[in-house]
């Protein structure tokens, strides 16, 4: 089997995915714009072949990467990058080389537009928030009228909480319709609820490998517009009702042999057209692994290895990886540089060094979401994890 890997180097633990694909005995091949002699031994460890192009946006430069392992090494048989950045060009690679094992262009289009996904959630009975294209001024004004403000505006295909605002009130959307967009935005109505995700691997048959939720105390676009302090963990258990839904929004949306994180809001009040308190909400479904070190965030919490189980569905179309194992909260906490601290690193790991499952810097194009330095702990209550958190953020 020849699988090719995008960006294998980057986020920096991506190769755990390339190393488990060739363990099961695939033939993995690596695209990425990092030049070789900087790549981890790891990385090229984890590959048979390692091709480097000068920038992976220039789709040439991809396209005859891959038409170069086709020659060498036969037909593509998978090719994949776990990355929200490039799923529509692992799309159309797909597409070029008749790799039919993932979603061409037309499918990955479809899933990547927060327009076109109201009705697969519609399908599946999992209610969403209005929503309304920001492209004629008149219908976006009289959605305003019905629905009321405050209102949340966001690209129509983005990625994480970037471009993303909130419309307080009719002065500011006539500043939102005048401003210049470079793409498609929409707006939706405002929900207040706690955000939440779940994430699993399906399976050839619509079916998830194994399931986790994860929680996010903290308001994500807030974080990111006034560089917020932030902090989430995992469960390590799934609400069966999160988990019926989710369930259900992979069935409608046709997702198959993939890896899915979806946003879900939990009600925090009554919605009238939404639920009650307490009910799930779909936000949005990303047909990808969770992004960051979050992948190694649900291995922590559960005791398995997600990469080992994404590889065999990959090679063997199953897995019998996600065997029950201690389950802990998996609690990620972050200071900015921008910020002092009242606590050092060195008081941090003397408090909590025997529960940190990983630390240490944040890549510079990620931070602006997740902070500067990290620290993650497995602890078996939350509220461990919200003292943690706290004792991490406490400022000097």
């Amino acid at each position: 089997m020849n699988v090719v890997f995008i960006s294998p180097q980057f986020p920096d633990t991506y190769w755990n995915w390339c190393d488990r694909l060739r363990k099961n005995g695939a033939t993995v091949l690596g695209i990425g714009d990092t030049p070789y002699n900087m790549v981890a031994q790891e990385v090229k460890d984890s590959l048979d072949e390692y091709f480097w192009v000068s920038s992976l946006e220039d789709y040439d430069q991809v396209f005859r990467a891959v038409a170069f392992f086709s020659w060498k090494y036969g037909k593509i048989d998978w090719l994949e990058s776990q990355n929200e950045y490039w799923l529509g060009q692992d799309a159309r690679l797909r597409d070029d080389f008749h790799i039919t094992t993932g979603a061409g262009s037309a499918q990955m289009s479809q899933w990547q537009s927060k327009a076109e996904m109201k009705p697969l959630y519609a399908a599946a009975g999992v209610p969403t928030a209005r929503q309304v294209l920001l492209d004629d001024p008149a219908e976006v004004r009289a959605f305003a009228k019905k629905v009321g403000y405050p209102l949340f505006a966001k690209p129509e295909r983005g990625v994480g909480a970037g471009g993303t605002a909130k419309v307080s009130d009719a002065a500011a959307l006539e500043v939102l319709l005048a401003s210049e967009r470079d793409e498609p935005y929409v707006l939706e109505e405002f929900v207040t609820g706690d955000i939440c995700s779940y994430e699993a691997i399906i399976d050839a048959n619509g079916e998830p490998l194994f399931e986790n939720q994860s929680e996010y105390p903290v308001d994500i676009a807030a974080t990111v517009e006034d560089m917020l302090d932030v902090w989430y963990y995992t469960c390590p258990t799934v609400d069966p009702a999160l988990s019926k839904l989710a369930r259900a929004t992979v069935k409608s949306f046709g997702i198959k042999n993939r890896f899915v994180h979806m946003e879900f809001f939990r009600l925090t009040a009554d919605k009238a057209g939404l639920g009650k308190k307490g009910d799930y909400v779909g936000l949005e479904v990303n047909v990808r692994a969770p992004g960051g070190y979050d992948p190694d965030m649900v291995n922590f919490a559960h005791s398995f290895d997600l990469y080992q189980i994404w590889a065999d569905m990959v090679t063997f179309g199953s897995s019998d990886h996600a065997a029950d194992g201690e389950t802990f909260f998996c609690v990620y906490a972050s200071q900015r540089d921008c910020h002092q601290y009242a606590h050092t690193h060195e008081q941090i790991m003397g408090r909590y060094g025997s529960d940190v499952c990983m630390q240490g810097r944040m890549a510079d194009v990620l931070s602006d979401d997740l902070g500067n330095t990290f620290y993650m702990v497995r602890l078996k209550s939350i509220e461990e994890g919200e003292r943690f958190a706290t004792y991490v953020h406490e400022r000097a």
